[in-house]
């Protein structure tokens, strides 16, 4: 497993990389108002994802669970009745798309907050047209990925993704410096979609050639095992949307693109480290799978405590990082294009993250393996309409400031309910499952963090250079705790441990 996260976290670091490069990159060519447009643009097409129902997420379940038990027509079948489902639903999602497309245009291009030329107004209809069509296509296009997770497959899933990172990001720049529109942008998306899925395709027909890629006619039985569970996926994805893209939408409607813009530089970094903790999650939720299937119950709570230790561990350092010295690093990253109060938002968000990332990537995917997909549906969901009504009844009388708390308030509530959730589910002691993911690790950061703080109320850290000195010194530190105190004796990861059973078996 070990191997296979690796391999993730290695593609989320090209993702920061690339995100980096082009978040700055898509900013400064477009301007911030264009920029606020097109995050609009894309928080608007969101609702289309939610019509997947969560099909993807229920097939990786089903393969993983088929082929635990050696099972390859039985996943075959899962795959195929996956197939027919999303191509329908994709067609459902263009007629929907419609019906987004004309509010969009009746709602906030023809509305009096936002004043665009009539050129501009008809580069977002297009470009939203465009994208709109290609999240309804992905639909389907995306399905080769499930087949190489459930085959817990990640390494080569990840080179083909990685890959369509790095074409994306010359394509973008290619594009926009030729014309920086609005439609070019949306057409690179279709681009690589297209790239990913013949990529994909092409690599899972090779390295596992028992796998059916094509449509099946539904059966009944079948239908209702898949949707059984990706109805509650479709509740998680949904929840997920209101929590963190309906939010563009929101500031759209009572403020303009620019104001938009200024929360998308705040809220846009924490896709990478979402991401870094989701792929975790990945991996926890196939062999979650596995282990329930095979009866091995006792492992799950095993499985619980060892990656809730690692993604404490990843959270509170990168966290903490950007919880002090966020506003001086987006000043360095987005250059004159920043607004200070990005800064601000950013250190809201990501306090609520400190206590929300660990239990999303870890506890609800091991949660869905285990077979209860009900509680992180459910939870998803009330977390997001919390976040929706919250962020309507604070963004009048405190601005973006309060779309920013409105996100932060739930995100630590649903971390809180959920530690009682998942100790319940799994049977397991809370105070003994925290204080293994947390103890040590909490204490060990106290160093750190110490230094941090010290640095930014004595000579601070402004520029490239001393961002990263201030930076490297408290990895150093986080480093050299955790292997000293934090992952000192721990059964699973003691790199001390290790290294000493390396010498002594190469002795």
């Amino acid at each position: 497993m070990l191997k296979s996260v690796s391999s993730n976290w290695a593609l989320n670091a090209l993702q920061i990389l690339v995100f980096m490069a082009l978040a700055r990159f898509t900013l400064t060519a477009l301007g911030q108002g264009t920029f606020g447009v097109w995050e609009t643009i894309v928080a608007a097409a969101g609702p289309l994802q939610l019509l997947v129902l969560g099909v993807p997420m229920g097939t990786v379940r089903r393969m993983s669970e088929a082929l635990g038990r050696g099972d390859d027509a039985g996943a075959n079948r899962a795959l195929g009745q996956s197939v027919s489902l999303t191509l329908g639903m994709g067609a459902l999602a263009l007629a929907a798309g419609a019906v987004i497309w004309a509010g969009f245009q009746g709602a906030l291009l023809a509305g009096d907050g936002w004043s665009l030329t009539p050129e501009a107004a008809l580069d977002a209809r297009t470009a939203l047209a465009v994208y709109a069509a290609n999240v309804a296509a992905g639909f389907c296009l995306r399905l080769p990925y499930t087949a190489l997770e459930a085959h817990q497959d990640f390494i080569t899933k990840n080179q083909v993704m990685g890959t369509g990172m790095l074409l994306r990001l010359g394509a973008t720049i290619a594009a926009l410096s030729w014309d920086a529109t609005l439609l070019n942008l949306a057409w690179v998306h279709v681009l690589v979609a297209v790239f990913e899925f013949t990529a994909a395709l092409a690599v899972t027909r090779r390295r596992h050639p028992a796998v059916r890629f094509r449509p099946a006619p539904l059966v009944a039985a079948e239908v209702r095992a898949l949707l059984g569970f990706s109805l509650f996926a479709f509740l998680m994805n949904m929840g997920a949307f209101f929590a963190f893209q309906l939010d563009a939408l929101v500031i759209g409607a009572h403020m303009g693109p620019e104001d938009v813009a200024v929360y998308g530089m705040a809220n846009k970094i924490f896709d990478p480290l979402v991401n870094l903790l989701l792929a975790i999650g990945m991996v926890v939720m196939p062999a979650a799978a596995t282990l329930r299937v095979q009866g091995r119950e006792g492992e799950l709570v095993g499985l619980l405590h060892h990656w809730s230790k690692v993604a404490a561990f990843l959270v509170t350092t990168l966290g903490g990082y950007l919880l002090v010295f966020g506003p001086e690093f987006l000043a360095w990253w987005l250059g004159p294009e920043y607004d200070p109060a990005a800064g601000q938002l950013l250190q809201v968000l990501m306090a609520s993250f400190l206590l929300f990332l660990p239990i999303r990537g870890v506890a609800l995917p091991v949660l869905l393996g285990a077979g209860d997909p009900r509680g992180p549906g459910l939870g998803l969901v009330l977390m997001g309409l919390g976040n929706l009504a919250l962020s309507l009844a604070l963004v009048e009388p405190y601005g973006l400031l309060g779309v920013a708390l409105g996100t932060a308030i739930p995100n630590a509530l649903f971390a809180i309910a959920f530690v009682a959730r998942t100790a319940r589910t799994l049977h397991t002691n809370p105070g003994s499952w925290l204080g293994h993911a947390l103890g040590r690790v909490v204490l060990g950061w106290a160093p750190g963090l110490a230094l941090l703080i010290a640095v930014k109320l004595g000579p601070g850290a402004e520029g490239f250079w001393p961002l990263v000195a201030v930076g490297l010194a408290y990895t150093l530190t986080q480093l050299a705790v955790g292997v000293g105190f934090t992952w000192r004796g721990d059964a699973s990861l003691d790199p001390l441990a290790r290294w000493r059973a390396r010498s002594g078996g190469a002795a």
